[in-house]
């Protein structure tokens, strides 16, 4: 079993450390104490809370897909040249970065501030873990 420290919960959950605080007072949260004598926080209970509180903001364009990975957020950079182009979008917490024809993005109509859906379909996808392996 995973266990995660408050200070790191809350970062994973984008909250203060009081707010974990308060979750595990109120019993949104179960802690225990490491052999430190640390309040810790069970990693599979912490990721099912995480999923919970995910709510991305609606996709206006939402259509059929098999591809799982949508991500809804604003362009905030448009690079391109007579080919090609790289376009910038924040998506909550998150950079998203893609190489399109510039074709595409007058077709789109791309630019700094206007709304748009990273869609994301990769059968190459790394998963890294801190150093010293999943106990660390």
């Amino acid at each position: 079993m995973t266990l995660i420290r408050v200070s790191e919960a809350a970062r994973f959950l984008a909250v203060s450390d009081d707010t974990v605080r308060r979750w595990l007072d109120n019993g949104t949260l179960n802690g225990s104490k490491d052999a430190q004598g640390r309040i810790v926080i069970d990693g599979l209970e912490l990721a099912e809370l995480a999923k919970s509180l995910s709510q991305p903001p609606e996709d206006p364009n939402r259509s059929d897909s098999s591809a799982r990975n949508r991500f809804v957020g604003l362009v905030t950079n448009v690079i391109a040249d007579t080919v090609m182009a790289q376009v910038e979008l924040q998506c909550g917490p998150f950079r998203v970065v893609s190489l399109m024809s510039s074709e595409a993005v007058r077709e789109l109509g791309l630019e700094p501030g206007s709304v748009a859906t990273a869609v994301v379909k990769s059968t190459n996808v790394i998963v890294e873990v801190p150093h010293g392996g999943k106990d660390s």
